[in-house]
Formats: C-alpha cells, structure tokens, sequence
C-alpha cells in the first residue's frame, strides 16, 4: 500500500466555484472520493493552504511520512523558492501537477521553480491530472 498525500496552494480551496471556466465545476472534495474510490490500495491525505510558509511546513511533514506527495503549488509555483527548496529537502517521491496548461497562460506562469525537483509534473489535463499522477504512482509500486 502506498501513502499519498495531495497538497494544494493558494485558491485551490475554491475549486468548483473558481473561474470555471478554467478549473471547471468540480471540487477536490468530489475528486478526492473518486481517487480514494478508484484506487484502493492507496492510503490518502490531503492539505491545502493559502499561506507559503505553511505549505513548506506541509510539504516537511508529508515528505518524510508519505511515499508520494502529489502537489499543487497553484501561483507559487512559479515563485516560491522556499517551495522548492522543500521538495528537494524530503524523501517523499514529488509529482507536481497544474490543473491549466501554464504554457497557454500568461508569460508569469510559463517558470516552474519546483519542477526539476518533482519526479514527474502533469499540467494541461484539467481536473484528470490527480487521476493521471495516481495512474503513475500505482504503475511505478507495481514494478517494484
């Protein structure tokens, strides 16, 4: 069994009212019962802050107890050193992931500070990112 945990940044506690057109209708709630439902040999935890300091915290918490941390910096992303420098710091296997393809936004969102320290990062897929990553991280146990 592997133990994921998700943590998400700025705004993201707003998914399903947030510029839907964008991240759509959904919520993380709904999302995070999906995964859970559809993969059952994972164990779940899941935080979210809007406040950079507090994710560093999260990220030093989760990283060292978790297997895989699937993150969502939101805007800190392309900002944060001190984030990235968290996802070097733990052992935790890190899959970045953005739910907008950063790449069609504005010129701002075109840098991922914490991308070369992920093992993996999803951008683009909308909602279906979380989906992917755990696709991911239950391929990558089974070859073990």
């Amino acid at each position: 069994m592997s133990s994921v945990s998700i943590i998400h940044g700025p705004n993201l506690n707003l998914l399903g009212k947030r510029e839907p057109e964008i991240y759509g209708s959904t919520t993380f709630e709904e999302v995070l019962d999906q995964l859970k439902s559809s993969f059952p040999s994972s164990e779940f935890s899941y935080a979210q802050s809007n406040i950079e300091g507090e994710i560093v915290t999260l990220i030093q918490e989760h990283g060292f107890k978790s297997d895989y941390i699937i993150l969502n910096a939101a805007a800190y992303t392309h900002t944060s050193i001190a984030i990235a420098d968290a996802v070097a710091a733990v052992p935790a296997k890190v899959i970045g992931i953005h739910i907008s393809n950063i790449y069609k936004r504005e010129e701002d969102r075109h840098v991922d500070l914490l991308a070369k320290y992920c093992e993996a990062c999803l951008f683009g897929f909308g909602l279906d990112g979380y989906r992917l990553a755990m696709e991911y991280i239950t391929r990558h146990e089974n070859e073990k």
